[in-house]
């Protein structure tokens, strides 16, 4: 006989939380159920649960900064309940670690299926080398920053950082060559739609102000760094375990 999975659900929801519980313990499951998210990660990385359940939208922290805090400790399975139709929201989930996703309204034995589809997988992808990025063509994830494109919204160590669209595109553009230095001339073209002159410095300018923004030393850089005579380079390693006390 297969040894029952355990199953972890984290939903805010009393009723729905509720009705999942008593639905997958019907199904054999091993459950514990969580109202708070900040309850759920202690638990998780204690117990090492085959599968968690995780609501998108919980009223202490989300569920994309629990995934992302327990992932690089967590070997099962996650999958995120969403009531969003956001491409944004499923495609950070993914990027992140989770390995599934569920819109609302629920159907549990949809669920159930996706649950036990997670389950054969056997050991878990999504527990990925951490300095590697994380990329799609909307969305790129550098350690604790992200940036999507189709919003021009970025989050560093979990908290939004308003940028103007002309930052964010700057943002974006040396994310994209990540390590690769790119020069005014190719800059200003992109995100001013002219040459370069030698003497504007409109990307010099805007490239002190994403620092600021970022947390990145102006005297020192360590994230988007100077290559003198020739440009500046966006450094991937650098956005690793930061806390944003800008």
């Amino acid at each position: 006989m297969a040894p029952t999975p355990r199953l972890f659900i984290v939903e805010d929801d009393a009723k729905l939380r509720q009705l999942l519980s008593s639905y997958f313990k019907e199904q054999d499951f091993d459950v514990k159920a969580f109202e708070q998210g900040e309850d759920a990660i202690e638990a998780i990385l204690l117990e090492q649960p085959e599968i968690v359940m995780l609501d998108l939208m919980l009223p202490d922290i989300d569920g994309l900064t629990i995934c992302r805090q327990i992932r690089p400790q967590f070997s099962g399975k996650v999958l995120m309940l969403t009531a969003s139709d956001d491409d944004f929201d499923h495609v950070a989930a993914l990027e992140i670690g989770a390995d599934d996703f569920v819109t609302k309204p629920i159907k549990p034995r949809v669920l159930l299926a996706r649950l036990r589809a997670l389950l054969r997988r056997g050991d878990n992808p999504s527990v990925t080398v951490d300095h590697l990025p994380k990329k799609s063509n909307n969305t790129l994830i550098y350690g604790s920053l992200s940036l999507n494109k189709t919003r021009k919204w970025c989050v560093l160590a979990d908290k939004h950082v308003p940028l103007s669209d002309s930052e964010f595109d700057l943002l974006w553009l040396l994310a994209e060559s990540a390590d690769e230095v790119l020069s005014r001339d190719t800059l200003t073209l992109a995100v001013r739609g002219i040459e370069y002159d030698g003497l504007d410095r409109t990307i010099d300018n805007k490239v002190v102000s994403l620092r600021k923004k970022l947390g990145d030393n102006p005297s020192s850089p360590s994230r988007i760094i100077t290559v003198r005579g020739k440009g500046y380079l966006f450094v991937p390693d650098a956005w690793h375990d930061l806390q944003h006390n800008v």
